[in-house]
């Protein structure tokens, strides 16, 4: 154990969960991600942001074997699935949660069988303490007892939301995968759902990969962004990273209109002051 964990630590000490290294991805002879890197560590919510079609959601897939790459190394929680046999791959896969963009509900299925399906899949447990735990993790994203037994067509977007996090969070994931979570939702409900991420990483421990747009929820809960352009990260730090980075793309994205008027503070008060602005007009 120890030896892992000290192939998990970067140079400043740092749990790194995440690792990609040199990871290129491409379509025929289309390139979408060339010798990129990326760490991400352990505890933090990372915001991941990019232009249309760049390749957000395409990274996020790679990484979780979804999409093939064909080059380069990613390691998760210390471990490379390429290395593991398919015991080690189906208990790495339970450390794991996903969120995709529009939910991914099964519409035939209730909330509560929704939230069990990840159960089924790798544990063997009776029924009735599958029934307790999605109860629990239906209380956990702050939604009503009753929800248990609606199916996804009787669900408003921002339930569905709170019940994709549920099923994500059925094993009790150690890092999680959330695609655009706010995109859909009011300004009112995305700003409870980002607040609803930022409580669950610091009760639950969790570490959270966010591809997003929404500035908000960058200058509001994300520890730290990641910009994906020209086929890889070119800048990772924090806002005043951003605010400092010599990009076009990167400062009409973080100083254009739709950021206002509002130069941030470093630290948690620039966070405040645009999560103030933009959601209190």
């Amino acid at each position: 154990m120890d030896g892992q964990q000290a192939e998990t630590r970067n140079d400043e000490g740092r749990d790194v969960v995440l690792s990609a290294r040199g990871v290129t991805v491409g379509f025929g002879s289309k390139v979408v991600l060339d010798n990129l890197n990326l760490d991400i560590y352990r505890g933090e919510i990372l915001g991941f942001v990019g232009a249309s079609g760049t390749g957000k959601s395409v990274l996020m897939r790679t990484v979780l074997r979804l999409l093939p790459r064909r080059s380069g190394n990613i390691k998760i929680l210390g471990q490379d699935f390429d290395e593991l046999d398919e015991p080690q791959r189906n208990a790495l896969d339970m450390r794991l949660g996903v969120l995709f963009q529009q939910g991914a509900l099964f519409s035939s299925l209730t909330v509560k069988e929704n939230i069990q399906v990840p159960m089924r899949e790798y544990l063997d447990l009776p029924q009735s303490l599958m029934d307790e735990l999605a109860q629990l993790k239906i209380r956990l994203v702050g939604l009503a007892a009753d929800a248990a037994d609606k199916y996804p067509s009787e669900l408003s977007g921002g339930m569905i939301k709170r019940a994709a996090l549920a099923r994500a969070l059925a094993l009790d994931p150690e890092l999680v995968f959330l695609d655009e979570p706010t995109s859909g939702l009011d300004p009112i409900g995305a700003a409870e759902f980002d607040e609803l991420i930022a409580r669950l990483r610091d009760t639950l421990g969790l570490t959270v990969y966010m591809v997003t747009h929404d500035l908000d929820s960058l200058f509001s809960v994300c520890d730290r962004i990641a910009v994906l352009g020209k086929k890889r990260v070119m800048v990772e730090g924090t806002i005043d990273d951003m605010l400092a980075f010599d990009d076009p793309w990167v400062q009409a994205y973080f100083k254009g209109k739709r950021a206002r008027s509002i130069v941030p503070q470093s630290g948690h008060a620039g966070k405040d002051s645009l999560a103030q602005d933009s959601r209190g007009k």
